[in-house]
This record gives C-alpha cells, sequence and structure tokens, in this order.
C-alpha cells in the first residue's frame, strides 16, 4: 500500500479552521437530533464502505491482521455508533426534576447542550477505535471536531484524513495530520472540549495547554494496572483469560495486564499454565495472531526492560523486524526497571505475595491504574480489592473486556486519566447541562424580602427542616 505525505497546514490556516467551526457551531446546525444522526450514520457507512482499505493500511503500519482488526477496531466503533443513534434522542431530552419549596411555585429542568468545538487527539496502538470512539461522542452531543490522528501509524492516519475529506465539510469534522508541530499549534487554539488518548507524560502537557482557556479535558492515559491472583482461582482459566488479554496487540494496550501478583502458594503451577497457554496459542506474526510494536524505537525501549536472567518463557526479539516474543519474567522485583514504567508490550512480570493486604498495600503506594484485574472465586476477597484500591475500572475474573461492554463508563483516575466515555458516559463529556428555574410571574414567598422578621426566620427555618420537593404540574 502506498503512503501518502501528510498534506500540510500552515500556522494560520490551522487557526481559522478553528475560527471556521466556532462560527459554524454558533449558527447551530449541529444542535438538531436529525442532524446528529445522519452525521453518525455517514460515519458508519464511510467505515463500512471501506473496511478493506482500512484493514490494508493497518496492516501496513504494523501488520494487523483482518480477525482482529475487526475484532479489536470495527467492532467498537459499530457499536459505539449504534449505541449513540440508538440512545442521543433519549440523551439529549431536556430532564424535568424536583423545586423545593423554598422557590415554589416553579419548575426545574436541565438542558443537555454540545460544548462546542472539539479537538480529539487520538494514539497509534488503537487507530480507529481510540480516535472515532470520541469522534463519535462528540457528533452525538451536537459537537464539531478536529481530529490528529498519531502520525505513528502513517498508512491509517492518511486514510482517515483522506476519507473524512471525502465524507465530511471541514467546517463541522476535520483532520489535521503532523507530528509534535502540529499538535503544539492545535494546543494553541481555543477549543471548547480537547479530548486525548496517550501516555500520562504528553497528557500533562495537554492538560497545562487546556488550562490556558479553561478547558474542559478528558484524558485517557495509562499507568501500570495490575492483576490479582489468589489461591482459590481456576488456573486454568485464568491463564487462558489472561493470557489473551496481555498478549492482544502485543501488548500495545492501555489497559493491558501490566504485571501479576499471584498468591506465593500457586505461582509454580500458575506459571506452568502460563507457559502452556502460549505454547497453545502460538503467537507469531505468519500466524496473524500477533503484530509488530509499532516502531524501531519502543522495540528497542521494550527490549531494554528485559532482565535476561530473570526470563521464564521467550525473551526473543528482532529489532529490525519490530518483534518481540511473548515473554514472561519471574523473580521480579519492586524496584526493578520494568517495574518503574509502563510496559506497553509482550512482558509479562511476575511477583508473588503472601497476604491480600500486602498486595494491596503495593499497589495503592502506586498512581492509580487505569485497570486492576482479580481472579478469585471467594466473596470477601473480591469485596476487599474493590472497594479498597482507587482504579480507573477492570474486571472479575477477566481481563480488558470491560472496555467491550458500552453501558460500562471507560476512564482513569489520578494520574490514569480524567473523565471517562463510551455510551452515554462520552455524550456527556461533550455536554454542558444548563440548569434552568422558570417561574410563572404571579406573587412568589414572601419569606426572603425584606423586613426580615423573626416570623419569616421562623418559617425559613420550617421550610429547610421539612426539606420536601415542591413541583409545577
Amino acid at each position: 500500500m502506498n503512503i501518502s505525505h501528510p498534506t500540510a497546514i500552515s500556522d494560520s490556516a490551522m487557526a481559522d479552521l478553528v475560527v471556521t467551526q466556532h462560527r459554524y457551531f454558533r449558527g447551530n446546525f449541529t444542535k438538531s437530533v436529525d442532524f446528529r444522526i445522519a452525521q453518525l450514520s455517514k460515519l458508519r457507512s464511510m467505515v463500512e464502505g471501506n473496511e478493506k482499505l482500512l484493514q490494508e493500511a493497518i496492516h501496513a503500519d504494523y501488520g494487523k491482521q483482518e480477525f482482529d482488526t475487526f475484532l479489536t477496531e470495527f467492532y467498537f466503533v459499530y457499536e459505539e455508533i449504534a449505541t449513540a443513534i440508538a440512545g442521543v434522542q433519549e440523551w439529549s431530552k431536556t430532564k424535568p426534576v424536583t423545586t423545593n419549596m423554598l422557590n415554589a411555585p416553579a419548575k426545574s429542568y436541565i438542558i443537555a447542550e454540545p460544548l462546542g468545538v472539539s479537538l480529539v487527539i487520538g494514539p497509534w496502538n488503537y487507530p480507529y477505535q481510540l480516535t472515532m470512539g470520541p469522534v463519535v461522542a462528540a457528533m452525538a452531543a451536537g459537537c464539531t471536531i478536529i481530529l490528529k490522528p498519531s502520525e505513528l501509524t502513517p498508512h491509517c492516519s492518511g486514510l482517515l484524513a483522506k476519507l473524512i475529506r471525502q465524507h465530511f465539510s471541514p467546517e463541522y469534522f476535520a483532520v489535521v495530520e503532523g507530528g509534535i508541530p502540529e499538535t503544539t499549534e492545535l494546543l494553541a487554539q481555543k477549543f471548547d472540549m480537547i479530548f486525548f488518548t496517550g501516555s500520562v507524560a504528553v497528557g500533562k502537557i495537554v492538560y497545562q495547554a487546556a488550562a490556558k482557556n479553561l478547558t474542559p479535558v478528558v484524558l485517557e492515559l495509562g499507568g501500570k494496572s495490575p492483576v490479582i491472583i489468589a489461591p482459590d482461582c481456576d488456573l486454568n482459566e485464568t491463564a487462558r483469560r489472561l493470557v489473551w488479554a496481555k498478549f492482544l496487540n502485543a501488548g500495545q494496550t492501555c489497559i493491558a495486564p501490566d504485571y501479576v501478583l499471584v498468591h506465593e502458594s500457586i505461582e509454580a503451577p500458575f506459571l506452568e499454565c502460563l507457559a502452556k497457554e502460549i505454547t497453545a496459542m502460538d503467537y507469531s506474526l505468519q500466524n496473524g495472531n500477533y503484530i509488530h510494536i509499532v516502531n524501531e524505537r519502543n522495540t528497542s525501549r521494550i527490549i531494554g526492560l528485559i532482565d535476561p536472567s530473570k526470563v521464564f518463557l521467550g525473551g526473543g526479539h528482532d529489532v529490525g523486524n519490530r518483534f518481540i516474543q511473548p515473554t514472561i519474567l519471574t523473580n521480579v522485583q519492586w524496584t526493578d526497571k520494568i517495574m518503574q514504567e509502563e510496559i506497553f508490550g509482550p512482558l509479562l512480570p511476575i511477583l508473588a505475595y503472601q497476604h491480600l493486604d500486602d498486595a494491596i498495600s503495593q499497589i495503592k503506594d502506586r498512581a492509580k491504574p487505569l485497570a486492576l484485574y482479580l481472579f478469585t472465586r471467594d466473596e470477601p476477597t473480591k469485596e476487599k480489592v474493590l472497594s479498597e484500591v482507587s482504579f480507573g475500572g477492570g474486571c472479575v475474573n477477566d481481563a480488558v473486556m470491560h472496555v467491550a461492554n458500552g453501558d460500562l463508563p471507560f476512564g482513569g483516575v489520578g494520574e490514569s486519566g480524567i473523565g471517562n466515555y463510551h455510551g452515554i458516559a462520552g455524550f456527556r463529556a461533550f455536554s454542558h447541562y444548563k440548569s434552568i428555574l422558570e417561574k410563572e410571574l404571579v406573587p412568589d414567598q414572601d419569606v426572603k424580602y425584606s423586613p426580615h422578621t423573626s416570623e419569616k426566620l421562623t418559617m425559613l427555618k420550617s421550610i429547610t427542616a421539612v426539606g420536601q420537593p415542591w413541583e409545577l404540574k
């Protein structure tokens, strides 16, 4: 597949594009629910009609095969679009709420309105799912969109830009290609919403840029997502689900299991089950169930995290071919280099624990993770972990698959992210909820007006004590 060079855009043209979108948004064209559904349908048609080209592009960037592309890219996009089309009418309705006695007679309601011109900065690891997902949310909410896809997957980026320009007007939905200079210039513009998916380090830069204009953000970041393996787990099924989740996309997943805390009593059989499952999966580029690392720089970085003396399984690599075998490391210590940063590759360090409190304490000593996975049959163990550990989201007796449920808001906490999306949560992320108190022009209670008498104070206290809502029927 031939790769086209990104269409250059000057700083002044970029500023003009943002101004044009602000002008278009102020024309109220995007606020109609019918308009939003039409744009969502057009987006779905764009993807459906070009699946073959999109598959060729992602294969050219890092070797992803058709099955994995549909499962991890198109499936999510179609699900998000279907959910938004089905739900946007209800999501957009004015919502009545109760009115308190002090404001009677009146009615109160909430209006969902789009924030305005949005910037979506997409990542490279799932270049369709993680760019189109936020775009769907922005469309459903009634925002305009400027999309900045990742330059690290140039075939995907270039094709997305071409298709979007063919199907959408730039005053509504535009694409800006390029790298750090283009992203920096975009962040200098005034947006009404910024959605970023990527690393913690870059997320901080985006947050700082947004703060200059008090622009709201959603930051989907990452971190070291732990797995806790309790002694009562089903070893075979645990290994099967964990291996799939870890080595999906060659470990280049923001919610991939980053390290495993396994109870010392089952460490040896657990390792045997992991090795058996990895062997059975027969991961290889030729089999279509494994992919390249995105570039040589990241390949070298990941290889640098491998301590050869701690390799239990795998460890083979080829920088030039951007390939690293699925690798299990044992006897890992918290001070090891691999435990100091998010791996974002096919390495899985294993640490043993004696007591659950110790495992929980180690997790809580570190930045709050984007995901946590617990494998246990024991209800008290589940309740203890879920109630004591803060993390973005996760699974009990599975890994990664919570992201496939559009009714579960997806996002991080602390350093792993700000805000969330998927389904109605995405709509809310790109919306402002405007609160309205509407009164009839009839004489109202005079308790708030002068003179402020003791009788009125008694009345005010009685209203507060009753605390009963009042509604205008």
